[in-house]
């Protein structure tokens, strides 16, 4: 017998028994945690999972499956061109307009096929944080130095932050384009303007299906939420039209997918998620079944799906338990969170920067968050550290990145975000403070 193991088993036991005899049920903030937690999980489902993670699931697959290695990393690699890599990379949220969990799959699919650490960490945080509509209202509600200066920061934050990941990890990065650098030219399956208008496709399908109901009843903002699901389904249209004509797809099973669609989109128009789901569960069952390239997609999105999907809904019940909905708490009281980041000091910059890295933050709602917390005293400086690190961490994003990148790079490229965030909203402080 193995004593050592068994030694470590009864500590578990112990360890375990001692968790439940001691267990606070029974006091307020602890039942009201628990509750908050699955209130939490259940609104992230029902708001989150349909509509953003499987679109997104779907262009990681289709990354890996239509996109070559050869091709990302002549593009994204650790050889290719600085300025073009990390261009693209730094300004990609003002199409996605995503939060940190939609913005995964995408990370994972990119770098999974060979793109340089430093591009895909400035994909990875400009995604959710350059988003045009959040920045508008940013500098509506907020103020326009408020909102100017999230704009900048996040641009600038994701190029500093790749190029440091690529820096500090510059090894491994140098073994990666080695490899790249005996890879063969890919074979063309399909013209790259085919391709490029499939892909297209699907992200306008992700991008307006979740486009966020703004304040104003007016202007350019509010027309396109009204019109929303007319151009989801336009997407969606030329979408099926193409797994036609260029993926072979037979048309009538397009066909039998798209009438379940029309007809509840036409019988329940106050429901959208229910024509959604069909579609999507049409499109899981034609593509599934098949040996070819398509069937290969589906595979591959439902890979990304199984890593993904678990830590994500796990990360939100850990948050929702910390620290709650908005307007609610969790374990940790509200009141903590306002006096720790009052005023313009290190602390507070600290703080703010720390806090909002874990807090999960749906797109648009850390503004009325700050708007709170500013009224009852936050500064500005601590206002601009969450708006930058906020957006584009969370507890349930950090669970995801560790098992796609590793413990180590996910610890720095965290430790980047939050230190960075911390020392830019000093330095607002000083100047607009």
């Amino acid at each position: 017998m193995n004593w050592k193991n068994e030694w470590k088993k009864l500590v578990i036991m112990v360890a375990a028994f001692l968790l439940c005899f001691y267990l606070p049920v029974g006091y307020e903030r602890f039942d009201n945690a628990i509750l908050e937690s699955f209130y939490l999980v259940k609104w992230y489902a029902q708001e989150h999972v349909l509509l953003c993670l499987i679109p997104a699931f779907f262009i990681a697959g289709a990354i890996s499956v239509f996109v070559s290695q050869a091709s990302v990393m002549k593009y994204l690699g650790a050889k290719a061109n600085k300025i073009l890599a990390y261009g693209v990379a730094s300004v990609s949220g003002t199409i996605l307009a995503v939060c940190s969990c939609t913005v995964l799959p995408l990370f994972a699919g990119i770098y999974k096929m060979g793109a340089g650490l430093g591009p895909a960490c400035a994909f990875l945080y400009s995604g959710p944080a350059i988003n045009v509509l959040a920045i508008a209202m940013t500098a509506r509600i907020l103020g326009i130095e408020l909102g100017i200066a999230r704009a900048i920061g996040a641009v600038v934050f994701s190029v500093v932050i790749g190029v440091a990941m690529h820096l500090i990890f510059r090894k491994e990065e140098e073994a990666k384009a080695a490899i790249s650098a005996d890879m063969p030219e890919p074979e063309v399956t399909r013209p790259l303007w085919q391709n490029s208008l499939y892909f297209a496709a699907m992200v306008g399908v992700l991008v307006f299906a979740n486009w966020g109901k703004p304040d104003a009843t007016e202007g350019l903002w509010y027309n396109i939420h009204a019109w929303k699901w007319v151009v989801t389904s336009g997407f969606a249209v030329a979408l099926g039209v193409m797994l036609v004509m260029w993926f072979n797809i037979q048309w009538w099973k397009v066909l039998l997918t798209a009438i379940p669609v029309t007809v509840l989109a036409v019988m329940f128009p106050d429901v959208p998620l229910l024509a959604f789901g069909a579609g999507v569960i049409g499109l899981s069952t034609f593509t599934s079944m098949r040996k070819d390239e398509s069937g290969e997609w589906f595979s591959a999105s439902w890979t990304f799906a199984k890593q993904i999907l678990p830590l994500l809904l796990f990360g939100v019940l850990v948050a929702g338990l910390l620290l709650g909905r908005v307007g609610e708490e969790g374990l940790i009281p509200s009141e903590w969170v306002s006096a720790a980041v009052g005023g313009n000091s290190f602390i507070a910059n600290f703080c703010a920067s720390f806090f909002g890295a874990f807090m999960y933050f749906a797109t648009l709602t850390e503004v009325p968050i700050l708007q709170g917390l500013i009224g009852n005293g936050m500064g500005k400086g601590p206002a601009l550290a969450l708006l930058l690190a906020g957006p584009a961490l969370s507890l349930p994003n950090m669970l995801v990145i560790r098992s796609i990148m590793g413990t180590k790079k996910t610890i720095v490229f965290i430790i980047l975000v939050i230190t960075m965030a911390t020392f830019s909203g000093m330095i607002f402080g000083i100047f607009f403070g």
